[in-house]
């Protein structure tokens, strides 16, 4: 599932594929990733127009052009791609935008949980996104000091709500909670201060690390390069890792680092 790293990638994808270049043509191959918005209005919207930039918020996506903006949500399976107008279409590209140079941005998607919305202007795209909490790599710390004490639910599972904390996903939950040596069932709002600002710097490492390698990379140093082994171990001390279901997510934890106590 593509979480704030890979959404990161998917931002310069659309920078240094479509910024400044005009959009000639938008083929939708799936109008079943749009979302209040017909085939038809997103051609009329956006063919003649110029991408202008991108920018993102948590897994979100902005494309701006001087008018209209497309938000872009990946879902699980999700990805932006650039192409020359002559490659092949592949059976999982949904939009297609055809720009002047002949380049092609692509919208590519396999299980069309999420997809595209369309904006006019900057105060519906920021009403959309109203209910997003801050950029988990923006946030600073004190704000997330303060939207963590105030949650009484399980650390893993508020570190995963996009309304207190936007980016974070799944496997970047679990790694920055293995770092912190915080149990990923411990009450958010019970954390003492120094916990939380330990959680809090090491969401920032890993975020840097993770952004810099465009996904959570699944190194042998990391957690999340063990998660899926067949035994898996702690990469730091050895002890056979656990896996459980919080919120209806697989969640895996160390219980020598990450003791119910911690």
């Amino acid at each position: 599932m593509p979480e704030l790293p890979d959404v990161e990638v998917f931002r310069e994808v659309l920078e240094s594929c479509a910024q400044g270049r005009v959009v000639r043509r938008v083929d939708v191959y799936d109008a079943g990733v749009l979302h209040g918005v017909s085939a038809r209005r997103l051609r009329e919207a956006l063919e003649g127009r110029r991408f202008t930039g991108a920018e993102r918020h948590g897994k979100w996506l902005l494309a701006r052009t001087g008018g209209p903006l497309v938000l872009l949500h990946f879902g699980m399976t999700g990805r932006l791609v650039c192409a020359d107008a002559g490659e092949a279409i592949d059976a999982h590209d949904r939009v297609v935008f055809t720009l002047t140079g002949g380049r092609q941005l692509r919208y590519r998607d396999q299980r069309k949980l999420q997809g595209l919305w369309l904006c006019h202007d900057a105060a519906e795209a920021a009403r959309l996104l109203e209910r997003q909490g801050p950029d988990a790599l923006a946030v600073d710390r004190d704000a997330f000091e303060a939207a963590l004490s105030s949650r009484r639910g399980k650390v893993k599972t508020v570190l995963t709500d996009q309304t207190v904390l936007a980016g974070l996903g799944n496997l970047l939950a679990d790694e920055v909670l293995w770092r912190a040596r915080l149990h990923p069932a411990l009450r958010a709002g019970d954390l003492p201060q120094p916990d939380r600002r330990r959680l809090y710097t090491h969401m920032r490492r890993t975020l840097r690390s993770a952004v810099i390698a465009g996904c959570v990379p699944p190194r042998d140093a990391w957690l999340t390069g063990h998660r899926d082994d067949p035994d898996p171990a702690c990469p730091r001390c050895g002890t056979h890792l656990r896996r459980t279901r919080l919120s209806g997510r697989t969640t895996i934890w160390c219980p020598r680092c990450q003791p119910a106590g911690s």
